[in-house]
């Protein structure tokens, strides 16, 4: 008996308003990252030839952003775990849309490098940060659906981000595939900012 209260309790608590476009914001958020995580790959001829390296050493940029994921989820959970999350997402997505930019603008292999390191730094520490807050809107018995819901912008980047960035990238070349991927960080700023409360 009691236990079915608590269900009815649960379902009843008021959602944030926007909860539905709160979520798709941060899946959003997470569509852009995994959009720019692997496209990379699919774009190593070209970019190996844009700054003049052979397709091996420009492998290295898939490794150089791999560092950087690993090396940010310890030191941006550190520095930002006291500051408010709705500014967080903001900082870390803006951050990913500058370092996309970043490499599409490179000279060269090195600057490249270390772009997409950097862009590296905010990936685990958003997940972390857009799964903690898509919990905190939902109700109760809601809340694992939440996170799977936010998770679903990274699989659906896998399903239709990345060829559609790789296409981009091999049609028009491999810095508009960069460029593509920072103006869908820049949508999720603007959604987080309009749907997410503070």
């Amino acid at each position: 008996m009691t236990s079915t209260a608590d269900r009815r309790a649960a379902r009843s608590e008021p959602r944030a308003p926007h909860f539905g476009l709160a979520v798709l914001a941060l899946a959003v958020g997470g569509f852009a990252i995994g959009t720019t995580e692997f496209v990379t790959l699919g774009l190593l001829p070209q970019i190996a030839e844009g700054v003049d390296v052979s397709v091996p050493t420009a492998g290295h940029l898939v490794s150089s952003y791999a560092i950087g994921v690993v090396v940010g989820v310890p030191l941006l959970s550190f520095f930002g775990a006291r500051l408010p999350r709705r500014g967080l997402l903001v900082a870390l997505m803006a951050a990913y849309a500058v370092f996309n930019v970043v490499s599409a603008a490179a000279p060269g292999f090195a600057v490249l490098t270390a772009a997409r390191f950097l862009d590296g730094l905010p990936h685990g520490a958003y997940f972390g940060v857009a799964s903690l807050v898509a919990a905190s809107l939902a109700p109760p018995d809601k809340r694992g659906r939440a996170i799977a819901s936010v998770m679903l912008g990274l699989s659906f980047a896998n399903v239709v981000g990345v060829p559609a960035a790789t296409w981009i990238g091999q049609n028009l070349g491999w810095r508009s595939a960069y460029v593509s991927a920072a103006l869908v960080a820049l949508v999720a700023v603007a959604m987080v900012l309009a749907f997410v409360p503070s």
